[in-house]
């Protein structure tokens, strides 16, 4: 029997509102995922050395301070710099659609607007490790 997808949860930088991240850690963990919260303020290299330690399949960035065009990158950088090529890197917030757009084209996943479905999220993150890692 396959292990469970294992998610981290985090939040980046000095953006202290973190119930939107809870809500999603708690969906995928009721969808059946072992999620990992990092908690508040974290720095990109704080969150990859925590996806590293344990062996996440994906993570998840829960941002809203307008930070996006430098987190993103800096966490793609860093996984790359790790050899972690095959871990999902995707989140949500308050991101412009033309800056959805260009992270995308980076090599970000999906990047969730507000009011976006938990099961969306749980469901994409599913398919994504599905296809694109092997157990």
């Amino acid at each position: 029997m396959s292990r469970p997808i294992r998610v981290l949860v985090a939040k980046v930088g000095l953006d202290g509102h973190d119930r939107g991240a809870k809500i999603i850690a708690t969906s995928l963990r009721d969808a059946g995922m072992e999620v990992i919260y990092t908690g508040l303020r974290q720095t990109p290299e704080m969150v990859v050395n925590a996806a590293l330690q344990e062996d996440v399949d994906a993570i998840g960035v829960s941002i809203l301070s307008g930070a996006h065009m430098t987190v993103f990158p800096k966490i793609m950088q860093l996984l790359k710099d790790k050899g972690m090529n095959d871990v999902l890197l995707t989140g949500g917030g308050i991101i412009p659609e033309d800056d959805i757009k260009y992270l995308n084209e980076m090599g970000t996943g999906k990047l969730f607007a507000p009011g976006t479905t938990t099961t969306e999220i749980a469901s994409y993150i599913k398919d994504w490790v599905k296809e694109n890692r092997s157990f």
